[in-house]
């Protein structure tokens, strides 16, 4: 049993809702008490980790723990993407636990190096190494003065603990030490160094289309949208084709600018945030561009940097989508949603939905930037006063907070299907993981053309939910 005097003498009113491992569930207060997690809102941040090191040229991820790490990430992005996917461990067991993980690292890299021949190796702790001590950077450094005469790879170490962060956290992490380790100042021409985050192979190839409309030279990192959405082979590779070159990476200090999506980004440490401190590159933050708000902010940016108008194919798309919204007006408008996932991915979310007249009334993530709220309403205003925010939450507190909300639909991903059903709401997967549906590595969701595409798939839910709600249905609108 526990001491709720105990309780209520370390844990004052005031502190709001904690989660802390004290047993049962109870509630003193504002504060609630809970033993865990239930179903978390988020992914682990080696996961993150993994995507990124995915989208560089013959590049390798290596997780420093146990092997159920890497086992457990490759099924889901296996489930996801739908393709092969190699995650290299370093196979903590008892002992080394107890005595460290040196030896299991250093074999797991030789083992690596030998069969895989990849340019570079990414390697991310885990909540084991982690919680042991282990100092992944002095490792490596290690290992590299006693193979000093072999040709090794280039060995880029990131702290991925999934207690202190989640996917999103482990992602950009990831792009930050990538960028930490191999830009320097170039001679080369001055190119657009592009953050996109944890978005779709469909969303990278959509913006590479852009930038080279643009006529602007450009390095995208990562671009894993031809290794985690392939064309059939007619052999087995051992690493997938595609991904942003190191010479690429490499050049980033020499960059004319850096853009990188995601507002909850706009105070962290990212890789831009590097790239302007350390070569006075020009940072520019921006929301993910979803809807025709955000999605204008960065044409307006690439027109800027480019000197060259919008092309006409995109001021096209953003008339087409304008026209799509009149003509579903009627069917949508007043519509109630719950949007969650990663924080930026809602945010975006929830600017179309307000575009549309679709009133987001929950919108949740298992993030804890502490800038979800903020950055809502700065996004899409007419949220103001409207929208539930919750932010550090599981699938357990959605699902509490939505029973009494009259939801309409929802919007996210496969993890939220249980409470879809419950409610008996149509679930418009978005975000990752999608794993009960084919073709999530397809799914445009950025830019005028991806939000006509979730515009649509929004619109068409609702109407099957009437339609199946209906005695008779209908046949013609």
């Amino acid at each position: 049993m526990i001491n709720r005097e105990a309780a209520d003498a370390v844990i004052p009113a005031e502190a709001g809702t904690q989660s802390i491992g004290l047993g049962p569930d109870f509630r003193r207060g504002d504060v609630k008490i809970s033993s865990a997690a239930r179903n978390g809102c988020k992914v682990c941040a080696p996961l993150g980790a993994s995507v990124v090191f995915r989208g560089i040229e013959n590049g390798m991820a290596l997780l420093h723990g146990s092997q159920g790490c890497s086992t457990y990430i490759r099924r889901y992005m296996i489930s996801h993407f739908k393709e092969p996917v190699d995650i290299a461990s370093s196979n903590f067991a008892e002992s080394a636990t107890i005595f460290g993980g040196k030896s299991n690292l250093f074999t797991a890299l030789d083992n690596l190096i030998e069969q895989y021949h990849p340019a570079l190796i990414g390697v991310a702790s885990t909540c084991l190494s982690e919680t042991i001590g282990e100092n992944v950077p002095a490792l490596l450094q290690e290992y590299r003065a006693q193979r000093e005469l072999r040709n090794l790879p280039f060995l880029i170490p990131v702290s991925t603990p999934s207690y202190s962060g989640t996917h999103m956290d482990g992602f950009h992490g990831s792009v930050r030490a990538i960028v930490d380790g191999l830009s320097r100042k170039e001679l080369e021409p001055a190119r657009v160094s592009l953050f996109p985050g944890f978005v779709s192979p469909a969303d990278l190839r959509y913006l590479k289309d852009i930038l080279r409309d643009f006529e602007l030279p450009f390095t995208l990192l990562p671009d894993y949208s031809d290794s985690l959405d392939a064309p059939a082979w007619d052999h087995y590779r051992l690493i997938s084709p595609g991904g942003t070159s190191i010479k690429d990476i490499q050049s980033m200090g020499s960059s004319l600018a850096a853009i990188e999506f995601g507002r909850t980004l706009s105070g962290a440490n990212t890789a831009a945030q590097l790239l302007e401190e350390r070569f006075s590159v020009k940072r520019h933050t921006l929301g993910l561009p979803i809807g025709i708000g955000e999605t204008d902010r960065l044409f307006a940016l690439l027109s800027s940097l480019s000197g060259k108008p919008v092309p006409e194919k995109y001021t096209g798309e953003r008339l087409r989508l304008v026209d799509s919204y009149f003509d579903a007006h009627k069917t949508v408008f007043g519509a109630r949603a719950v949007v969650y996932g990663e924080e930026d991915l809602a945010i975006g979310l929830c600017s179309l939905l307000a575009e549309t007249g679709i009133q987001p009334v929950l919108c949740a993530s298992g993030g804890e930037s502490g800038r979800l709220e903020q950055e809502l309403l700065e996004a899409a205003p007419a949220c103001a006063g409207k929208t539930k925010v919750m932010e550090g939450v599981d699938f357990a507190e959605i699902a509490e907070e939505a029973e009494g909300l009259s939801v309409d639909l929802l919007i996210g991903n496969s993890k939220g299907y249980p409470i879809a059903k419950k409610l008996k709401a149509p679930l418009v997967r978005v975000g990752f993981p999608i794993h009960d549906r084919f073709g999530a590595q397809r799914q445009l969701h950025l830019g005028y053309r991806g939000a006509q595409n979730l515009f649509d798939q929004i619109t068409n839910a609702l109407i099957q939910m009437r339609q199946d709600a209906s005695d008779i249905g209908y046949l013609y609108m």
